[in-house]
C-alpha cells in the first residue's frame, strides 16, 4: 500500500513526463503520441515504474526502445523541473497493454 507521499510523487512525475513527451514527441517518441498511464514509485523512492500507451506512429516496441535508450536524459529533464525533490527515482518504462487486453475481451464477447 502506497503512502500519501508516494502518491503525490507519482502524480507529479506523471504530469512532468506527460508534458515532456508532448514537447519532445518527434525525437523521443519517434513522432507517435505517448500517454503516461500509470506511475508506481517504490517505498524507498529509488525506482519509478512508468507504464505508457503508444498511439499513432511506429511500432510500440520501437518507441519503447527509444524511450528506454533516452531514460537518463528524460530523468535529468524531470529532475531539473522537480528541484524540490532531493533525489529523482530511476525511471523504468513499460508498455501498458491494458487497453489492448480490454479490446480483445470486448471482441471475444461480441
Amino acid at each position: 500500500m502506497s503512502s500519501i507521499r508516494q502518491n503525490r510523487i507519482e502524480g507529479v512525475i506523471q504530469e512532468e513526463l506527460s508534458t515532456y513527451f508532448q514537447r519532445h514527441a518527434s525525437e523521443i517518441c519517434l513522432g507517435s503520441m505517448v500517454s503516461v498511464t500509470v506511475v508506481r514509485v517504490t517505498s524507498d523512492l529509488s525506482l519509478a515504474r512508468i507504464y505508457i500507451s503508444v498511439f499513432l506512429g511506429p511500432d510500440k516496441k520501437e518507441v519503447l526502445k527509444n524511450i528506454q535508450e533516452n531514460a537518463k536524459k528524460i530523468r535529468g529533464e524531470v529532475g531539473n523541473r522537480l528541484k524540490n525533490m532531493h533525489r529523482i527515482p530511476e525511471l523504468v518504462f513499460y508498455i501498458d497493454d491494458s487497453l489492448d487486453y480490454a479490446e480483445e475481451i470486448n471482441n471475444l464477447l461480441k
